[in-house]
């Protein structure tokens, strides 16, 4: 089975090897870059990383401001996505969790019933007082969420989606793919949850905004979660801050995003049955001395912004806030503080 991987990136260097090992583990098989603006060795490490045939790595296309989407438009030509047998869009914070067989997307398709698409729930990872950036993995450091359940209050979370060849394909978004409104139903894919459910009927046509890329997360991940690392440690986070993200350009992640993902209040250690082979995958990348050479300058020069950073009042204190910040959800505090619970 061929399976490619999709994703935008600007300032991940530190992330990038893990991410590819991870994802090899998972049984893909290809990988399509697209970088934009970077300062930290990322463009580097990935045009080495293409000469060695682990990925292909190409310009950001964009003119504009939608990073992301003007790049997955560009991605739908090329032969390491046409030729694949199914295309996962996702972002390199990332990582799915595969609950089935032997822990791949083969037995993740084989599980759901080899449907058209698959999209997967998010479960957003808590920073949980991490405050320095380690050179070690993600998918190690940082292991306590929200209820898989409930995110913020919602029972709708968002997902990520796995898409076959045949889909029906008007275009790829980055949440879920889309097919022609007009589409006779009778031509509809299947196209199932995390739990080989058939996904509800009106996130299938897009039915609304609200239903576009969410739906209820109860029950959708018998086989397979989404784990997003949304903010690493409190160094990262503020070089993640400065950095902005592929969508938007100059956008900032302002305290709200950080607290609503921050709720520690579950365990979930499942990832870490993948930990001793990335290990061993990640010893065998870096083992390639040019590899190692930028892995490393990347890995320096994340911390050389974060220090940078530092040097600004207004980092300064963002630091001081976040970490004096609540990890309570923002609903669940509200709740409390109007009940006199909590001020």
């Amino acid at each position: 089975m061929r399976i490619t991987a999709v994703t935008c990136v600007k300032n991940e260097g530190p992330f990038l090897l893990e991410w590819i090992a991870f994802n090899r583990l998972l049984g893909v098989t290809d990988f399509l870059f697209y970088s934009n603006d970077c300062t930290d060795a990322t463009d580097r490490l990935l045009d080495v990383l293409s000469r060695r045939g682990i990925v292909q790595h190409l310009p950001n296309p964009a003119e504009g401001r939608n990073y992301q989407m003007e790049a997955l438009k560009d991605s739908r030509n090329h032969p390491v996505v046409t030729e694949a047998d199914w295309v996962w869009v996702a972002d390199v914070d990332e990582f799915l969790n595969i609950h089935v067989g032997d822990h791949t997307i083969p037995a993740l398709v084989e599980a759901c019933g080899d449907p058209q698409a698959i999209s997967v729930h998010f479960q957003f990872f808590a920073n949980d007082g991490v405050v320095g950036f380690e050179d070690r993995p993600v998918i190690e450091q940082f292991t306590r969420s929200h209820n898989p359940d409930l995110w913020n209050g919602e029972s709708a979370i968002e997902v990520k989606s796995l898409v076959r060849q045949d889909f029906p394909l008007q275009y790829y978004g980055a949440h879920r793919p889309f097919f022609r409104a007009k589409l006779a139903p009778r031509k509809r894919p299947r196209w199932t949850d995390g739990s080989g459910r058939d996904v509800p009927h009106r996130f299938l046509v897009a039915a609304n905004p609200r239903r576009i890329r969410k739906f209820p997360a109860l029950g959708a991940r018998e086989f397979a979660t989404l784990n997003h690392y949304a903010l690493r440690s409190l160094d990262s986070y503020l070089v993640k801050n400065d950095r902005g993200d592929v969508n938007r350009e100059n956008r900032a992640f302002d305290d709200s995003y950080w607290c609503e993902r921050n709720d520690p209040a579950w365990q979930d250690l499942s990832i870490q049955r993948y930990l001793p082979a990335l290990k061993t995958a990640l010893t065998e990348l870096k083992s390639d001395p040019e590899i190692g050479a930028l892995h490393d300058e990347a890995v320096r020069l994340h911390r050389e912004k974060r220090d940078e950073l530092l040097t600004k009042p207004q980092y300064r204190d963002m630091q001081k806030h976040l970490r004096a910040a609540p990890t309570l959800p923002p609903e669940e505090l509200k709740l409390l503080t109007d009940l006199g619970i909590a001020s």
